[in-house]
């Protein structure tokens, strides 16, 4: 409810929305119920047939490296739960940024890793395995500087992040 309700909360009736790595499509479902223009993609074809008969009304797409849309194609592009499961982030975000017209927004989340949690995975050998486990299919762990720091050197700006729980939620500008 909280990425969603952050999601929705900036996204306008009428704007093109990409929902990059949209999973089972529910996020992209939700947008073109808010009154988005909204296409999902991702790489996993099953997860893409599933929100195919999940959502028949929303447009889902195969993506790969390289978004398959042309220069400044949309207003907004949502990137939920995605940039922790990518190996090349700054090359997610180079796609994002290029789809993006200029002025238009990334809308963002990932899991946080704040102080606590650090402090906790440095104690504990156990949740230290775990959070670091190499057949995990997270390869990123973010702590808000890190983050900042990515969308930074993405050339991204008017950066706006915050914390809530283990989550982070973020939003920055296309110049």
């Amino acid at each position: 409810m909280l990425r969603r309700d952050f999601l929705l909360g900036l996204v306008s009736r009428g704007e093109r929305v990409l929902d990059l790595g949209c999973g089972l499509g529910d996020f992209a479902a939700a947008l073109a119920q808010h009154g988005a223009a909204v296409v999902g993609c991702d790489v996993a074809e099953t997860a893409l047939r599933l929100a195919r008969a999940r959502h028949p009304g929303v447009e889902f797409v195969r993506s790969g490296e390289e978004l398959p849309f042309a220069d400044a194609s949309f207003d907004v592009v949502w990137a939920g739960e995605v940039l922790e499961h990518v190996q090349d982030g700054l090359g997610l975000l180079a796609e994002a940024r290029r789809v993006l017209r200029p002025g238009g927004r990334l809308l963002l989340s990932t899991p946080g890793h704040g102080p606590l949690r650090r402090l906790w995975l440095g104690v504990s050998r156990r949740a230290f395995e775990r959070n670091f486990d190499p057949r995990a299919d997270h390869v990123r762990f973010f702590t808000a500087g890190s983050l900042r720091g990515l969308l930074t050197a993405a050339d991204f700006g008017e950066l706006r992040l915050v914390r809530s729980g283990r989550v982070l939620l973020a939003s920055a500008r296309r110049s």
